[in-house]
């Protein structure tokens, strides 16, 4: 019997082949993406250190304040400009983007384009 392996299983097969070649430096953090059912996070990361340097959510009080609902791809959209926003504060311009392993379409679509229009260069 040929069984099925589970969506979980597949995106995060996905998502450390994707890792294998995507690090995040100093000069250029890597902005990681996890959408659950329910929330959306954004962290930028510096892989050389091993630190977050900036992070957004729809867990803050400041987003579930702003936003009606949070799984939605305004919520997404809300998380990507607040990313964006933390890291230009921080100085970052450029990042190398990480779907971690979902893809490119809604949500995930939602927080990218937010976080160009933002001024996030990737």
């Amino acid at each position: 019997m040929v069984s099925k392996e589970s969506r979980k299983a597949a995106r995060l097969k996905k998502h450390w082949r994707m890792r294998n070649r995507i690090t995040g430096t100093a000069e250029r953090p890597r902005l990681s993406v996890f959408r659950s059912n329910s929330h959306m996070y954004a962290q930028i990361i510096d892989d050389s250190q091993g630190k977050t340097l900036a992070a957004a959510s729809t867990l803050e009080k400041e987003a579930k304040s702003a936003l009606e609902n949070t799984d939605t791809v305004e919520a997404a959209a809300y998380v990507g400009k607040l990313i964006a926003e933390r890291a230009q504060e921080k100085g970052i311009k450029e990042v190398v983007f990480d779907r971690g392993g979902f893809l490119y379409t809604g949500k995930i679509q939602a927080l990218a384009d937010a976080a160009r229009e933002a001024g996030l260069q990737f």
